[in-house]
């Protein structure tokens, strides 16, 4: 009797970012503060990812460590394969400037620039040429063709954090993190910038990981991953806002009566 073949099943996405044992200690001896503790993380390629967790748990601090903005104490971060430790500030930078894309609350612009160098600044400091039709298709999407030759003071906090979004997309980058991007946004705009992160996933198979505090912006996500203490305490696959709002509760009641959270 001929034993039927196994069934077909999808291969496991890739790690767009991969975090090992990653540690990050500010301070020395009795100060020291033990901000990441011991995480193990993948951020797959072409997906959306929330960070989430009471303030203090980590979430900026793991973002600034998987991007190489901070190196962290131990442990080992992979950028598409390429292990940041092992790369000289120079080249960390170009690493930074040409395969990740930041989207920050601030927005980060540089105000004597226009928005059309505001977007383009990433690929002058790459010294790399834009592809301008790639641009117009960005800006498109973000809605500022009317608005190239403004500064940013011209702008709305809307308009400024689509030019921030726009700035990250520029270059293609294989992973956008994003750091309470909509946390100085009202509801409809923010609804408009989740759903600018959303598209990079959706059509571009980019990779997004956002750090956020709002459940309704973490709903927009594919996965949510919940800190405390620096652990990864949680990790669901498209939770709703309700569940969302649910976990951060208890973390918080967990943290507040001395526990440690479990799931």
């Amino acid at each position: 009797m001929n034993t039927p073949p196994p069934p077909l099943t999808e291969p496991p996405p890739e790690a767009a970012v991969a975090l090992r044992g990653v540690r990050k200690t500010h301070g020395r001896h009795a100060s020291a503060v033990q901000a990441l503790d011991a995480v193990d993380l993948d951020f797959f390629g072409g997906t959306f990812t929330a960070v989430m967790g009471p303030s203090g748990s980590g979430k900026s601090t793991l973002l600034h460590c998987a991007a190489g903005l901070d190196r962290p104490s131990a442990g080992t971060v992979l950028l598409g394969g390429t292990d940041l430790a092992r790369l000289s500030e120079t080249e960390l930078t170009r690493q930074r400037r040409t395969r990740v894309g930041f989207v920050f609350q601030a927005f980060n612009l540089v105000p004597a620039l226009t928005v059309r160098e505001n977007i383009l600044l990433p690929s002058r400091l790459a010294h790399v040429r834009p592809d301008r039709r790639w641009l117009a298709e960005v800006v498109e999407r973000v809605g500022l063709r009317g608005r190239l030759r403004h500064r940013p003071a011209q702008l709305s906090g809307g308009e400024q954090q689509r030019v921030a979004i726009a700035r990250a997309l520029s270059v293609r980058p294989q992973v956008i993190f994003c750091d309470e991007p909509t946390g100085a946004l009202d509801t409809t705009t923010a609804a408009r910038v989740l759903a600018l992160l959303r598209q990079a996933v959706d059509a571009d198979r980019q990779t997004v990981v956002m750090v956020t505090h709002d459940p309704v912006a973490a709903s927009y996500a594919d996965r949510v991953v919940f800190l405390a203490d620096g652990r990864v305490v949680d990790d669901l696959a498209a939770p709703g806002v309700d569940a969302i709002a649910e976990r951060l509760a208890h973390l918080g009641s967990a943290r507040a009566g001395g526990e440690t959270p479990s799931w």
